[in-house]
């Protein structure tokens, strides 16, 4: 599952990893609030959304260096 994820985050352009990571950030945010309030049914969607958003983060990463 990893892998593939992966593979399709690296075909995104700079500007949609930028936009993915704030998506991320916002459903992350609202699962927090999801998990307080005793609403969130899968502990384990916090524990993916931030190994997803981990992973946006280093590709974008990846090509800053690779833009230098």
């Amino acid at each position: 599952m990893a892998t593939k994820a992966l593979k399709e985050l690296k075909n995104l352009s700079t500007n949609e990893l930028v936009v993915k990571e704030r998506e991320l950030e916002k459903t992350i945010f609202d699962s927090r609030m999801k998990k307080v309030t005793g609403q969130l049914s899968d502990s384990s969607t916090l524990w993916k959304l931030r190994k997803q958003l981990a992973r946006v983060k280093t590709l974008q990463t990846m090509q800053a260096v690779k833009g230098k």
